[in-house]
């Protein structure tokens, strides 16, 4: 594998609506070892996406249509490849891992707790699922996951902490779950290479200049396995990069 080794993650809400407004621009442009996208909302035959020959495609649908769902566009032939947490299967489209010699790779897409929070109780088991998935596999070699994870972990991961404070996304049940990841032995990548910058945000709500005003929150993110630590040599928030609510991600490691 070619090292530095560049990754992307990317939340398109709805990949057709984001091939639209300049998708295929943007990930030619980032020439990513791995481009990672999540809520795509499409099923299989919906689209016929011509990458070029350097790319293999993964694609995990949601059972629903119009619905959630993930993707990796990679350069790098996998050894195996997993959909979902304990079956090779996720009705809701949220998972892939890609195995390769030296790490696994997972995207996900973490279920929202919704406004009124009916979902937080699902959401907080999923979590402790999601958590032991991963733990498992970084028994056996590095761990890279990327995605949006749903959740501002920090006051300075959300513009205004204070009134969001209990909101879905930012309640103390949420925030302890990726503590509790962390504590596990993943790094927070943007976090471990700027521990006090203020103001990154990845995601905005569609209200009217909300964005431009730049009040969002930072839900979007590439852990790594305390393995990996050494390895991180950039994490990046593009938000200068329209398309979708949230921006895209990256990180590049240097392996080996």
């Amino acid at each position: 594998m070619n090292k530095p080794v560049k990754f992307v993650s990317w939340n398109v809400n709805g990949l057709r609506a984001c091939i639209g407004k300049g998708f295929i621009e943007q990930f030619q442009q980032f020439d990513a070892d791995f481009f990672c996208l999540q809520e795509i909302k499409l099923q299989a035959g919906q689209i016929e996406l011509d990458l070029g020959p350097d790319y293999v495609q993964y694609w995990n649908y949601a059972e629903k249509k119009g619905y959630s769902g993930t993707a990796i566009f990679t350069k790098h032939q996998p050894l195996s490849v997993w959909y979902g947490i304990e079956e090779n299967a996720e009705p809701e489209g949220r998972i892939i891992t890609l195995e390769y010699d030296d790490f696994y790779l997972i995207t996900v897409y973490t279920p929202n707790a919704k406004r009124d929070l009916s979902r937080l109780d699902y959401r907080l088991e999923w979590e402790q699922r999601f958590a032991d998935y991963a733990d498992k596999l970084k028994s056996k070699k590095p761990v890279i996951i990327c995605g949006d994870l749903n959740v501002a972990h920090l006051d300075i991961d959300v513009k205004n902490a204070k009134s969001n404070k209990g909101n879905s996304g930012f309640t103390d049940e949420e925030r302890s779950c990726m503590t509790a990841l962390q504590q596990r032995g993943f790094i927070d990548s943007f976090r471990h290479l700027y521990p006090e910058i203020e103001d990154r945000f990845t995601w905005w709500s569609f209200m009217p200049k909300v964005r431009e005003r730049n009040i969002g929150w930072r839900i979007d993110y590439f852990l790594v396995s305390e393995q990996l630590k050494h390895s991180i040599a950039e994490a990046t928030i593009e938000d200068h990069v329209m398309g979708s609510d949230h921006c895209p991600v990256t990180l590049t490691l240097q392996l080996g």
